[in-house]
């Protein structure tokens, strides 16, 4: 099984997302049957080319649009004509949900109901062959995960059905709200319009996360190149990975850990209660952080005042953000931005003499697996028996050979 890395330095688009998952080995007979199936035979025409941008090799892809009366379709008539193919429920929920998201990206945008957005510029012939083919091609590759790069900004401004508008374009500012994805600074790109809708929505869709994964194992390679001539290659890779195998009976050196962004949120406050601020804590475990711990601290005016740092995905650190200033007596915040390397684990539990606890593996460098039992079973079996808590987690580790799992492994 393996990985996709979307590595999108100078632009993410739909027909270069298609041109490099072509490039990669995706048979184009892969992606026009669902088409031909939606009823558009001879309604487009998908021209491949290998092409060089600035002096690198990829492949070029266009697609003709051979209707006489080009339509501007409604997001009904979209999902109306997407529902009726005998596609696969993966490939048919895939395509739904991107169009859906535009749809009510353009919806919010224009203040119209989503119902009645035309799609202009997404809508005709040739986005339809975009977001149905790469949705084809995703289902041919089956891979175990998806990343993407960062996609950049662009700036600038860009004709379109409505005018003039800014880069980037409302939409793709929409989606990136709605769907929390980060958007690289462009500054030092040349003014172009480098991530579109379509392209943004596909990969809000079908990416895991927008990151680099932690290491390379790469198998092949894929590069769309994009229409606009810009001062610096304009390419799209897509790179195919040998995926970490999370198997308990399996290791790869490769896969000792994985590194993870993290937010720290942090303040200094000196005039909570001990009981406010085990209350104050427990709040901000309960709301989503990861983690919380806090220390004491000579403040000014020799107040004593206490140091409390929570550990936070970066999608939970707006609830969180609010949690600090609404349930404690903070008039500010700090944030950062962190690296954290992390484990593979796994939950579950083993039998001993007198009953069920709880445990937790994790795996090691170099393969090993280490056991650690849950210490609220230990002292909930410790007050039953009379056993002491080392006597139970002596019984436990040792039946760890006979540990029963829970869940599979996960970082």
């Amino acid at each position: 099984m393996t990985d996709l890395f979307v590595d999108c330095p100078s632009g993410l688009a739909g027909d270069m997302l298609l041109a490099a998952f072509i490039d990669l080995g995706v048979p184009e007979s892969v992606i026009e049957k669902p088409l031909l199936e939606l009823g558009l035979q001879g309604a487009f025409k998908i021209d491949v080319k290998e092409q060089r941008s600035c002096g690198f090799r990829g492949l070029n892809v266009s697609v003709l649009g051979l209707e006489e009366e080009p339509k501007s379709r409604k997001w009904s008539d979209i999902r109306q004509l997407i529902l009726q193919p005998s596609w696969s429920e993966s490939l048919a929920r895939n395509v739904h949900t991107v169009f859906q998201n535009l749809a009510e990206a353009e919806a919010s945008v224009h203040g119209e109901d989503i119902n009645d957005v035309h799609f202009h510029e997404v809508g005709s012939i040739d986005a339809l062959v975009d977001i149905v083919g790469v949705c084809a091609a995703i289902e041919h590759l089956g891979p175990k995960q998806i990343f993407c790069g960062i996609p950049p900004a662009g700036r600038g401004s860009v004709s379109t059905s409505h005018g003039i508008l800014p880069i980037p374009a409302p939409a793709v500012i929409e989606l990136a709200r709605r769907n929390k994805i980060p958007l690289a600074n462009s500054e030092g790109l040349p003014e172009a319009e480098l991530t579109t809708p379509t392209g943004l929505a596909l990969m809000s869709v079908l990416a895991n996360s927008f990151c680099q994964p932690s290491h390379f194992a790469i198998k092949k390679i894929g590069v769309g190149l994009g229409e606009r001539e810009l001062d610096r290659p304009n390419f799209l890779r897509i790179c195919e990975l040998d995926s970490c195998n999370d198997s308990k009976d399996s290791y790869s050196p490769t896969d000792i850990f994985r590194w993870q962004k993290v937010v720290i949120q942090e303040a200094w406050i000196d005039d909570l209660s001990p009981e406010d601020l085990s209350s104050f804590v427990d709040v901000l475990r309960k709301t989503g952080a990861i983690d919380v711990a806090y220390k004491h601290l000579n403040m000014k005016k020799g107040r004593q005042g206490v140091s409390i740092t929570a550990l936070v995905m970066p999608e939970d650190a707006p609830k969180l953000r609010l949690t600090w200033l609404t349930k404690s007596s903070t008039i500010g915040l700090r944030e950062r931005i962190e690296n954290r390397c992390i484990l593979l684990r796994q939950s579950g539990f083993v039998k001993i003499s007198c009953g069920k606890i709880k445990v937790k593996r994790v795996r090691r460098p170099g393969g090993g697996i280490t056991c650690k039992p849950e210490h609220d079973d230990l002292l909930r079996l410790s007050l039953s028996t009379g056993k002491t808590l080392d006597e139970l987690r002596l019984e436990a580790l040792k039946a760890s050979e006979q540990f029963q799992p829970e869940e599979e492994w996960q970082w």
